[in-house]
């Protein structure tokens, strides 16, 4: 988000009004702390706090929660999950478009809609699967309302869907795994284009190389994740229209090379074509279903944003620009050979604009992931991980880049790309729409200070601290995914049944969706209206 007039100017470290009470012994304990220095979990990285002013009837620390400084451009974010206070908020809704069509000005856009071509489908019908799939970033959208009330992360706000126990699990799958895989899916993109450049330069192929160009654009996307939210809403703006330009470029030159009359050899009918579509949709709606991150990036705003706009500019964001570059993918399957992305594009452009073009998906990769590595840093904590933030973003780079390095050392990169973003959204489609569900039966009312209390007889803490409808509901879902979902190597047996038909998106989120407003209805855990 741009810094407006009405977002509080940051202050330095040593300024004692940045500061609140620091003293618990990890992030979002409910205990009033006396103590001056952090706890490893507080979300604090260690910085040293100045004396807390005294607490203002009702505020955030005469609740117990724990305060550190606002986050700052010119520094690494000392805050992590706790609760971002009233006074330190700012901003407007609409900032966050550019914080999310930074990252969606993608390489990744031009391979998946090149994928779609290369499955048999037709110009047209590859189109309508862009449109339909990407609207999808709606429920990123949604789930983002979330940030603003609760005042804190959505691996924290997800407490109220699994209980403060059973999030633990779930936030382990998706906030660690599934981030991993996303880093190392991302960053396997960039690489090879990476690797192309070295290769121009002179530089001799070989392992050694690739692996050193996989670890340099690791550690400037961990910088980005590190510096944390007062970088990234300066800095995306800025990027966003400079990596638009760039493509744009690209866009021109596989338009001059797309056959705008293409049709398949062979045209796909019945049970095939259903099929083909179905698959489609699948690998684009995976990456909106991925982000149920997305009120990371809003827990900044002011308290009363409203909830439309701060869905409404997420989804705008992301939506936008991952249309028009997947289209520019699908177009460009049908002039040029997408079978290699890296090579067929940089054959079309003219040779003094290749290093720019490989810059700017390095650097797009870098935006992407850099939100990735951010979130899954925030997750860390969130399970009760004694890392502060900082340390727990590095314990994911490592283990995303270690799956890069296999990605690209070991694996096919196409069939890493297919693979990984069709069968993720076994877990990310239930997961997303429990979410969903969970919001609109509270009407997004999340109380930021229960959420991080985890006291026992507390609101969220259920039974036994799980939430059964929340495990129920997503066990539901993700086995009715898995029933229908079609990859290389699985396929469900309803989508055999159906002639390899994927409805895993559609079928695991509806189911969900339903069983999640049944159980807390019968259990009587989510009061009604």
């Amino acid at each position: 988000m741009r810094p407006t007039d009405s977002t509080p100017a940051p202050r330095p470290a040593d300024d004692p009004r940045s500061a609140g009470s620091a003293g618990s012994a990890r992030a979002g304990s409910a205990r009033a702390g006396s103590a001056s220095r952090p706890g490893p979990g507080s979300g604090s990285d260690g910085a040293a706090l100045a004396p807390a002013p005294a607490p203002r009837a009702g505020g955030p620390e005469a609740r117990g929660i724990d305060l550190v400084p606002a986050p700052r451009a010119g520094g690494p974010e000392a805050r992590g999950i706790d609760l971002v206070p009233d006074e330190e908020r700012g901003g407007r809704p609409r900032d966050l478009f550019a914080v999310w069509a930074a990252p969606n000005v993608s390489y990744l856009s031009f391979v998946v809609g090149a994928a779609l071509v290369l499955m048999g489908l037709t110009l047209p019908q590859a189109l309508g699967v862009v449109l339909v799939g990407n609207l999808v970033w709606i429920c990123t959208g949604v789930v983002a309302a979330a940030g603003p009330v609760a005042g804190t992360s959505g691996s924290v706000v997800s407490r109220a869907l699994y209980g403060v126990r059973g999030n633990r699990a779930v936030v382990v799958v998706t906030g660690w795994l599934i981030a991993a895989a996303y880093l190392a899916l991302n960053w396997s993109a960039a690489s090879v284009a990476g690797i192309g450049l070295a290769a121009r330069l002179g530089l001799p192929a070989s392992p050694a190389v690739d692996a050193a160009v996989i670890c340099v654009i690791a550690a400037g996307t961990l910088l980005i994740a590190i510096f944390g939210y007062g970088l990234i809403v300066r800095l995306y703006t800025g990027l966003s229209v400079a990596l638009t330009a760039v493509f744009a470029v690209v866009t021109g030159y596989v338009l001059a090379a797309a056959d705008l009359s293409y049709a398949p050899a062979e045209p796909l009918r019945g049970a095939a074509l259903a099929a083909a579509l179905g698959a489609g949709f699948t690998l684009v709606a995976s990456a909106p279903l991925s982000y149920t991150n997305s009120p990371d990036l809003a827990r900044y705003l002011p308290r009363d944003s409203s909830p439309v706009a701060v869905a409404g500019w997420t989804a705008l964001g992301a939506y936008l620009p991952s249309v028009v570059f997947t289209v520019v993918g699908a177009l460009a399957a049908t002039g040029l050979d997408m079978t290699d992305p890296e090579a067929a594009l940089e054959g079309v452009l003219p040779g003094w604009f290749v290093p720019v073009f490989v810059v700017a998906v390095v650097v797009n990769t870098m935006t992407n992931n850099g939100m990735t590595a951010y979130s899954a840093g925030l997750s860390v904590q969130s399970v009760g991980v004694r890392l502060a933030r900082i340390p727990a973003v590095l314990v994911i780079g490592v283990l995303g880049t270690a799956m890069t390095l296999y990605a690209i050392l070991v694996f096919d990169f196409l069939t890493a790309v297919s693979t990984v973003l069709q069968l993720v959204v076994v877990v990310t489609g239930p997961v997303m729409a429990v979410a969903m569900t969970d919001l609109v039966l509270r009407r997004n009312r999340y109380s930021g200070p229960e959420l991080l209390a985890q006291r026992r007889g507390g609101p969220f803490w259920y039974r036994g601290g799980v939430h059964w409808a929340g495990f129920l509901a997503l066990a539901a879902g993700a086995l009715t995914a898995g029933l229908w979902v079609r990859t290389t190597f699985w396929t469900g047996p309803i989508a055999a049944a159906t002639g390899g038909v994927d409805l895993s998106v559609p079928a695991g989120m509806t189911v969900a969706a339903a069983v999640y407003w049944a159980a807390t209805g019968a259990l009587g855990t989510i009061p009604r209206p």
